[in-house]
């Protein structure tokens, strides 16, 4: 597998909340992507120490031989100490009280991926030029669209589209969502905060996606949202299933 990644501040905040991480063990291709949020540099404070917590937990206890239920166990055990990690962090700081991170994660081998998320940053799946979301939206807005008050085009400009309904690291315990993904060659794999979705059509990535070389498309749909308006953090985390091959840059 090969992957890459690229974060940009936008053109509306001060300060990059974002963080991602993507790493290639012996078999399997761990990423995740965070989305902080809380005033006094909290929101990078909680997005920085839920990656590096997550990560820190995938490499000291994951295997290649592990079994997808054995990955999906590892994951929610990882999501749950990047919880408290937050969450404790928070209590021994008044300023960073009330601090969270959204967080979409995946672990990807040949013929599937596990992939976990709270919040509002989200996993596509594009095969054949075709794209597919993976994850449900834990937002106020989404909420609107599933009662049938607003429509998905609608909620990208909705003025409460920012508000979550879960998050880790505000609260002792947390209740992420799992999805299993079958995967073929080809096909990639997009974690990315709403930075981008909530400026860049779902179509509108697809073609992205279709049209320019693997590793230059973070940086074309970054581009992009920033074009559009550039609201907020944008974050674009791809994974392709081929060769190995990993590219921070």
């Amino acid at each position: 597998m090969r992957a890459c990644g690229k974060t940009d501040v936008g053109l509306r905040r001060h300060e990059n909340q974002d963080t991602f991480a993507v790493e290639q063990g012996k078999k399997l291709l761990i990423a995740v992507v965070c989305d902080g949020m809380g005033g006094a540099e909290g929101g990078q404070i909680a997005s920085s120490v839920a990656v590096e917590t997550f990560m820190k937990e995938m490499r000291a206890l994951i295997r290649a031989d592990m079994t997808a239920e054995q990955l999906r166990e590892l994951a929610s055990f990882c999501v749950a100490k990047a919880n408290t990690a937050v969450y404790q962090r928070a209590l021994q700081d008044p300023a960073y009280q009330g601090m969270g991170t959204t967080l979409v994660s995946a672990v990807a081998e040949e013929k599937y991926a596990i992939v976990c998320n709270i919040g509002d940053s989200r996993a596509y799946l594009i095969r054949g030029g075709e794209i597919t979301r993976i994850t449900h939206d834990h937002s106020v807005v989404q909420t609107l669209v599933e009662n049938g008050n607003i429509t998905a085009e609608e909620a990208r400009t909705h003025p409460n589209r920012n508000l979550i309904t879960r998050a880790l690291g505000v609260s002792a315990n947390i209740v992420p969502e799992y999805n299993r993904c079958e995967i073929e060659e080809g096909d990639i794999l997009l974690l990315c905060t709403d930075g981008l979705t909530n400026m860049v059509a779902d179509d509108d990535i697809a073609q992205v996606l279709r049209e320019v070389p693997f590793f230059d498309a973070t940086s074309i749909l970054v581009d992009r949202a920033l074009q559009a308006g550039g609201q907020d953090n944008i974050t674009v985390l791809l994974m392709g299933v081929e060769a190995t091959e990993v590219n921070n840059g």
